[in-house]
């Protein structure tokens, strides 16, 4: 049997968001539900680009569209945890990103959930990839932890 990879710890994210949960967010076991995660992941993505000038939800000509998600989960999280949600940037192409998130209950310092999406950009009126457009660029390059 393989030994499962430990938690990552906040010393390997580049930025940090906070979050908090929501009564509506646990399930009948008393836990925040596994579907809550992915969007704790992409509030906190997008928090982040839309704080730093990189996307206007409502206007930008270039919008990333979500091609793959994954998730590991390590200790539960239930309302009323307070969630700090690490964010680094593992890979970023011509017209992609690799975003990783390390999700933080309370004061730990490890996480207790890990996940990742990959965001592909496009041309919001044709669907296209494009290239990532150079304040995205200015947004990712300091969080970035992996080849450009």
């Amino acid at each position: 049997m393989t030994e499962r990879t430990p938690p990552d710890t906040r010393a390997a994210y580049r930025r940090f968001v906070a979050l908090g949960t929501r009564w509506g967010d646990n399930d009948v076991y008393g836990h925040v539900n596994n579907v809550v995660y992915y969007a704790f992941f992409d509030t906190a993505v997008n928090q982040v680009l839309i704080e730093d000038g990189a996307l206007d939800i409502a206007a930008s000509p270039v919008i990333g569209l979500v091609v793959e998600t994954g998730c590991r989960y390590f200790r539960s999280v239930a309302f009323p945890d307070r969630i700090t949600a690490g964010i680094r940037v593992a890979h970023r192409g011509r017209s992609s990103v690799r975003y990783e998130v390390g999700l933080f209950r309370g004061d730990d310092d490890t996480a207790a959930a890990q996940g990742h999406f990959v965001h592909v950009y496009v041309d919001r009126a044709t669907q296209r990839p494009v290239e990532l457009p150079d304040a995205l660029r200015a947004v990712l390059d300091p969080l970035l932890v992996g080849p450009a």
